[in-house]
Formats: C-alpha cells, sequence, structure tokens
C-alpha cells in the first residue's frame, strides 16, 4: 500500500524517524502503535527525544509505514502520530491512508501548527489529540525556546470549541515550572472553557534532555493546586 501523489512530501523520503510497534499506554484503552516524526520547531529543556527532535530524516518512509500498519490489521486498534512535532508534515494523505486500513488515530501535538491541526480535525481524519500545554505565556519561550505561543493559543480555542475528544497535559519539571505557574495554566484552561481532566506528566530523568536537565532541586507542593479541574498525574 502506497500514497501515490506526487505532491504528498512525505511519500518519497524517510520522515519517520521510528516506529514503536505495541502500545497499550499512548492511546488509553487501544492496543496501539506510534509513529514517530522526524523533526520540531521547539528546544524544549526537559525534552527527552533529543534525537529526533534533531533529526532531519529518519528510519522510514510513509509507504514503508503503510506496509507495516497493513501487517497489523486485525491485531491494533489505533495508530499515535507523536515526534518531533508530527503535524509540521503534511499529513492529511497519510492519515486517509491509515483510516481506510481501520485504525483510529490519535496526534500527539505542541499545537503550533494551528492549520495543519486545523484541517484534519475539519476533514475527521483524528480521534483524539493530546495538546501540549508547554507553560504560562510569560515562560513560553523560556521553556520552548519559541516564539509560538499565539498559534498554540489558537489550536487550543480551536480545539475547546470544536473538538470534544482531546486532553490537554503539561510536562513538569519543578525548577522550570512552580506551582503558581500550574494554576495559572489551570486558570487559563479554565477560563476558555476547558473542563475535561489536566494531565500533568513528570519530568523523565534520562540523562540525555535537551538542556543537560538533572532532577529537580526544587519541590513541588501538590496540594497548592487549583481545585478548578480534576488533575490526573502520569
Amino acid at each position: 500500500m502506497s500514497i501515490n501523489n506526487e505532491s504528498n512530501s512525505l511519500s518519497a523520503k524517510k520522515s519517520v524517524y521510528d516506529v514503536t510497534k505495541f502500545t497499550h499506554v499512548d492511546y488509553p484503552d487501544h492496543l496501539a502503535c506510534i509513529v514517530w516524526f522526524s523533526g520540531c520547531n521547539m528546544r524544549c529543556d526537559y525534552c527527552y527525544n533529543k534525537a529526533i527532535v534533531f533529526s532531519n530524516s529518519g528510519s522510514y518512509t510513509i509507504d514503508e509505514v503503510l506496509e507495516f500498519l497493513h501487517s497489523r490489521v486485525n491485531l491494533l486498534e489505533a495508530v499515535v502520530l507523536s515526534g518531533g512535532e508530527a503535524s509540521s508534515h503534511d499529513l492529511v494523505e497519510f492519515c486517509k491512508a491509515v483510516k481506510k486500513l481501520g485504525f483510529k488515530i490519535k496526534l500527539d501535538t505542541n499545537g503550533t501548527y494551528f492549520s495543519k491541526v486545523k484541517e484534519l480535525v475539519e476533514l475527521e481524519l483524528l480521534d483524539f489529540v493530546a495538546l501540549d500545554y508547554k507553560a504560562p505565556k510569560e515562560k513560553f519561550t523560556q521553556i520552548t525556546h519559541s516564539n509560538k505561543y499565539d498559534e498554540f493559543s489558537k489550536t487550543l480555542d480551536f480545539l475547546i470549541n470544536n473538538f470534544k475528544d482531546f486532553e490537554a497535559r503539561t510536562t513538569l519539571h519543578n525548577d522550570l515550572l512552580s506551582e503558581d505557574d500550574i494554576n495559572d495554566i489551570i486558570k487559563d484552561l479554565v477560563k476558555r472553557g476547558y473542563d475535561k481532566n489536566y494531565y500533568i506528566q513528570k519530568f523523565q530523568d534520562t540523562g540525555e534532555s535537551i538542556g543537560n536537565l538533572e532532577a529537580a532541586s526544587n519541590s513541588f507542593d501538590a496540594s497548592l493546586l487549583s481545585d478548578r479541574l480534576n488533575i490526573v498525574w502520569r
């Protein structure tokens, strides 16, 4: 199976860094695989996918990934698109091919490619979206080393108003974000109309983060967090 479309820039190049062939945690309640797309427009200090973020190419073409997925029909339920930043690539034709095989699609995204996420949602190609809320506006550039907050903000508003099956999540390193920072995020989410679970992911100290971070030296008191949203820790 292939994408026979010369205009699709994904078809010919090895844009997929790697494929995790099985996961039961990355798309809750679904048996899935993860397609890791190369490259990202952010350089978050805590990110441990450094090799993927800095890579311009990967190990697989889209057609090779589709061949793999064809072999997993009736064995897997879903495909997770992650990275790097998956939405930096032109995903429409790939997602159409994945849906044609009968899989659900979850997108992990930093939300800074608003028009591409919007297109995927409006074409009904996504079943779930996990949106990274990196930091409050005042700290967004400091943590992501990008100036993409406004694009992220548009994506967040769009999902809240147009797509029910998504979650907002934040990666927490105590030396980068404080209790006040998390409360600012919660306040902003509630103000925008977000009423779902808010997920906080603890920093994974792999020794290979982009910012060469170590375990946090600052403490974090979860009892100081707002109760305006239900917080789920990961």
